[in-house]
């Protein structure tokens, strides 16, 4: 039994290496990755729809600048949570929970379990909260790989279309949707609380830090990174400020008065927000929320200044190759290309595969429209249409493609780009072991649609 235990350990370990060998030799970096996929799909168009070239090159160059407003959101998510980690009160918060870690596997059991807590609460909080609890860890638990840290920390992000955050079943239980004529508004309790839902989630929650664990590499494979590179120059600010020396104009860089001032403005918005909408979190509030604590814990404009130019150092990847994405989304819904996909899982399901392929097919359109809100306008009137003609659950189809839209996110660059910057790794260091995730949790959801 014991033989029998390590063959499979050392087979498994080997099946992890292989993967990482793999990804770090042909994963482009996600610029070149996004440029392939641009035409991959623009070829896909050609082959699978009526759209000429010249349709084609329509489609993505209208589609390019379609996503600037969410793009400008994604830069401030990673500028404003990397001020407010860097800040010495935050940075005292995170290291106490980071000092709960006294191992390597303890550490990669903590960062996944808190970044699906943090995911399931919001995805944005999730996505910049577990990296940078990540990059705490790293400074303070000898011997962690970084590469499985990071990984892990990413891999919570499964979670978020099923949690509080989740685009599509948040759209579907507002008033005025889209949708409503042909399905009317779906609450809450049928979705993202449903226990089919819950269900899903209680079992990535116990899988996923268990998993995450196993994959620790060996020692002699182990790829650790020195605590003084992680540590930001923003956050080495001075005890004691003279301001007798100083011109008018320093003195209020270094003023904290205005830093108070601004700071508690900011929160008392926050304050009559929640108490008219309840703990409601989205994009614009998590921004908010990070920006202005950010402002207070760095106590003077200076030092959150420094901070600011510090975070922004990673943000080019997101601000160049978001447009490339939209253009590909727009390819992708104005030729047709995301329907016909769809409809060609839809031809081949029945009333009890119907949500099993349903699953898949987002998992793959999400390649190509990675934005769950996207692709839910694209699939929904072919989705709800079949799940209405086969007489299933509409909620549950609504849940299939949430859950396919969360699902391949592990391996889509697109949404990995602010973890990778605020940790200084590239995709394909992390990829190797979100491969592997991706084929246990996919396991998991399929079986939880074809048998529950």
């Amino acid at each position: 039994m014991g033989l029998n235990f390590d063959k499979k350990l050392i087979g498994g370990i080997c099946l992890i290496s292989f993967f990482n060998r793999l990804m770090q030799r042909y994963l482009p970096d996600p610029f070149l990755f996004v440029i392939i996929l641009t035409l991959v799909v623009f070829g896909l168009g050609l082959i699978f729809t009526d759209s000429s070239p010249a349709d084609m090159v329509q489609h993505w160059g209208g589609g390019f600048w379609g996503l600037l407003a969410f793009s400008m959101q994604m830069v401030l998510v990673l500028v404003t949570g990397h001020v407010l980690a860097s800040s010495p009160i935050f940075k005292r918060f995170l290291g106490a929970l980071a000092s709960t870690a006294k191992s390597p596997g303890s550490a990669i059991i903590i960062v996944t379990v808190v970044s699906i807590i943090a995911s399931w609460i919001n995805w944005g909080f999730g996505l910049v909260i577990g990296a940078l609890f990540a990059k705490e860890l790293a400074k303070r638990v000898q011997n962690v790989d970084y590469r499985l840290l990071i990984a892990s920390a990413y891999s919570g992000f499964i979670v978020w279309h099923g949690g509080f955050s989740g685009s599509i079943p948040l759209t579907i239980a507002t008033e005025g949707h889209f949708a409503e004529d042909m399905i009317g508004i779906i609450s809450t309790d049928q979705t993202i609380f449903a226990p089919f839902n819950l269900i899903i989630l209680a079992a990535l929650f116990v899988t996923l830090p268990i998993l995450n664990r196993l994959m620790m590499p060996s020692k002699d494979e182990t790829i650790t990174v020195d605590p003084a590179i992680l540590e930001d120059a923003s956050s080495l600010q001075a005890a004691t400020i003279e301001t007798s020396a100083m011109t008018p104009a320093e003195r209020l860089e270094n003023s904290w008065v205005l830093s108070l001032i601004v700071s508690v403005l900011g929160l008392v918005f926050l304050f009559y927000y929640f108490a008219g909408n309840g703990f409601k979190l989205n994009l614009d509030i998590v921004n908010f929320l990070f920006l202005f604590l950010g402002i207070l814990f760095h106590w003077r404009p200076k030092y959150f200044l420094e901070a600011v130019t510090n975070a922004v150092k990673g943000a080019s990847g997101i601000i160049i190759q978001f447009p490339f994405y939209a253009g590909i989304m727009g390819m992708m819904t104005l030729s047709g290309l995301a329907a016909v996909m769809s409809e060609s899982f839809v031809n081949i399901s029945n009333e009890h595969t119907f949500h099993f392929f349903a699953f898949l097919s987002a998992g793959i359109v999400n390649f190509f429209v990675p934005s769950g809100g996207g692709q839910w306008a694209v699939q929904a009137p072919v989705m709800l249409d079949a799940a209405q003609t086969m007489d299933v659950s509409v909620a549950r189809t609504a849940l299939a493609v949430a859950w396919g839209d969360a699902w391949t996110n592990l391996i889509q660059p697109f949404w990995a780009l602010p973890a990778l910057a605020i940790a200084g790794l590239k995709a394909k260091d992390i990829m190797g072991f979100c491969v592997i995730v991706l084929f246990v949790s996919g396991t998991i959801i399929s079986l939880a649609f074809l048998l529950l």
